[in-house]
């Protein structure tokens, strides 16, 4: 049988599909590879993380080191420090929830209290959380702590705020991102740490501001999804394996 007149042979019109169905699967699977990668990386995160927040609590690092702390390094180590909670100075920062305090349930403020260090130094403290409703200082009363304190806490670093987290409200003292270099900018309190401490204890009267211990709970899906690309690329090569072989198949020599 002859190849029908203007019409190519199979394999030259296979080359372009060939193409592309090459590249897609090279797509995918380098998504896939990605994601293992990930996996890789936020396992070492969370055994990393996990180790520091089970390690016993270190001394408060010297205010004269606070500009050469490696963040990498230090973020979520326990610390412990004496100082004076500025009651009068603090912030609110409203929250929905946290993937690392189980117990912050519902729309509610985290408390930033700056605290002034013997040496006249002063780090924000993340005192806790307050639900809806309990934000005014007035109505929580017992939890406004006076003079100096020991306080048990994990170092924590600014959060950059996202492409849909609302500007800050310095006037009605309400925040989105915990930033305490911005805290005390609209505060004038001058230079503070370029981290925070997020409290653990003491727990004050009335359990308001309300600390806790820090739980490792990160999302970790990349197997998931790397399962996801691979199976999407085995897909693509059946498909194409059967459109080039119906193509074959088209131009095959037939019986009379």
């Amino acid at each position: 049988m002859t190849q029908p007149a203007g019409r190519l042979p199979p394999w030259p019109r296979l080359v372009v599909p060939t193409v592309f169905a090459v590249a897609g699967v090279a797509v995918l699977v380098s998504l896939g590879t990605w994601q293992l990668a990930r996996k890789a990386w936020k396992e070492a995160l969370i055994d990393g993380i996990s180790q520091r927040l089970a390690a016993d609590p270190a001394e408060l690092p010297p205010a004269a080191a606070w500009s050469s702390l490696d963040r990498a390094s230090i973020e979520f180590r326990r610390v412990r420090l004496r100082a004076e909670l500025l009651n009068d100075r603090e912030a609110l920062v409203y929250a929905t929830g946290s993937t690392l305090r189980p117990d912050a349930n519902g729309p509610g403020y985290w408390v930033f209290t700056p605290a002034r260090l013997a040496g006249g130094a002063v780090v924000f403290v993340d005192r806790g959380f307050v639900p809806e409703g309990r934000q005014d200082p007035a109505r929580r009363v017992p939890g406004q702590l006076v003079g100096m304190l020991d306080i048990v806490g994990v170092m924590r670093w600014p959060e950059l705020p996202g492409w849909f987290t609302p500007p800050d409200d310095p006037g009605r003292n309400l925040w989105f991102a915990r930033d305490p270099v911005a805290m005390a900018s609209a505060k004038k309190l001058g230079a503070v740490a370029p981290f925070y401490v997020e409290q653990e204890a003491p727990v004050p009267p009335g359990g308001l501001p309300s600390p806790a211990r820090m739980r490792i709970n990160l999302p970790n899906d990349h197997l998931q999804y790397a399962i996801t690309w691979y199976g999407l690329a085995a897909g693509l090569v059946a498909v194409f394996l059967v459109f080039a072989r119906g193509q074959l198949r088209a131009d095959a020599p037939r019986g009379c």
